[in-house]
C-alpha cells in the first residue's frame, strides 16, 4: 500500500510509503489518504495522529508529476477537492491533533499538508518549499490561503513568490515549526508531543481544536458566542469532573473520554 496506516495507545501513525519518489502523492495515494483520515475522524478512541514519511530524505515533495493524470493547471483547479492536499491540509472536520514529523523535504503539496497539521516537529535537515510558480504552477491545495494566515505576510510572499526552500532552523524562527530536533531525536521530540497530549482530557482537546479551526474567520467576540458541539460535549462530560477532583486530590486524572 501507498500509505501505512495504525492504531496504538490511542495514537494514529500515517506514513506516506513511497520514497523511492521521494514520498510523491499519485491518484491512488491521494485516495488511500482520504479513506485513512476518514477512518480516523470516525474513531472515537484515536487522541492524536502522527503524519510524516518513508525514508530519510523527504516528508512528502508533493504530487507525483511523473504518476499524474496529465490534467492542465486549469483542469486540476477545477476538480473539487474541499479537504485540500492528501485530504489534510483544509480538512475542517477533524477535531484530533495531528504532528507532523517532518524527516525530509517537505515541498508543495507536501508543505500543504504540514501547513494542515496542528504541530509540527522537523528533522534539522528538512526543508519547506512551494515552488510551483517555478514550474508554471500554483499551491492550490491550501499553500496560498493557509500560509498567509498562519506567518507573517511578508515571510509568506516571500516563500510563494520565490519559491525557495527554507531549512528546518528559519521555519522555526517563522513559527513554521513548533520544534527543530536532531536527526536520532526526532522520534523523541515527537513522543513528548503526544505525552502532553494525552495528558489532557481528549474531549477538551477536540473541543479546542474545533473551536480554533472552525471560529478563525470570525471576530473574537463572535467566536466567542458559538456554540459548537465538541465544545458542550467537554462541559457536560464526566471528564470535566474528573479533571478537578484529580486535581483536588493531587493525582493523575483518569480520562475516559466522556
Amino acid at each position: 500500500m501507498p500509505v501505512h496506516f495504525e492504531t496504538r495507545d490511542h495514537v494514529a501513525r500515517v506514513t506516506i510509503d513511497r520514497p523511492e519518489v521521494l514520498n510523491a502523492v499519485d491518484a491512488a495515494t491521494e485516495r488511500e489518504l482520504e479513506r485513512i483520515w476518514d477512518a480516523i475522524e470516525a474513531d472515537r478512541g484515536i487522541r492524536a495522529v502522527v503524519l510524516t514519511g518513508g525514508g530519510d530524505r523527504a516528508f512528502c515533495t508533493g504530487a507525483d508529476m511523473k504518476g499524474g493524470s496529465g490534467k492542465s493547471g486549469l483542469a486540476y483547479w477545477a476538480e473539487a477537492r474541499t479537504n485540500g492536499f492528501g485530504g489534510i491540509a483544509l480538512r475542517q472536520s477533524l477535531d484530533i491533533p495531528v504532528i507532523a514529523r517532518v524527516n525530509g523535504h517537505a515541498a508543495g503539496g507536501g508543505f500543504e499538508m504540514v501547513l494542515g497539521c496542528d504541530i509540527v516537529v522537523a528533522a534539522e535537515e528538512a526543508t519547506f518549499s512551494l515552488p510551483e510558480a517555478r514550474v508554471g504552477r500554483l499551491p492550490l491545495d491550501g499553500g496560498m490561503t493557509l500560509l498567509q494566515r498562519q506567518i507573517s505576510f511578508r515571510a509568506a510572499m516571500g516563500i510563494m513568490l520565490t519559491g525557495r526552500r527554507i531549512k528546518a532552523p528559519e521555519a522555526l524562527t517563522l513559527g513554521i515549526v513548533n520544534e527543530v530536533a536532531p536527526r536520532a531525536g526526532l522520534d523523541a521530540a515527537v513522543e513528548r508531543w503526544l505525552a502532553d497530549i494525552l495528558a489532557c482530557a481528549p474531549l477538551s482537546v477536540r473541543a479546542i481544536k474545533q473551536v480554533v479551526r472552525r471560529t478563525a474567520h470570525l471576530t473574537a467576540v463572535e467566536a466567542q458566542a458559538q456554540r459548537l458541539p465538541a465544545l458542550v460535549e467537554a462541559l457536560a462530560s464526566e471528564d470535566s469532573e474528573e479533571g478537578v477532583r484529580a486535581f483536588l486530590e493531587k493525582r493523575k486524572p483518569v480520562w475516559q473520554g466522556r
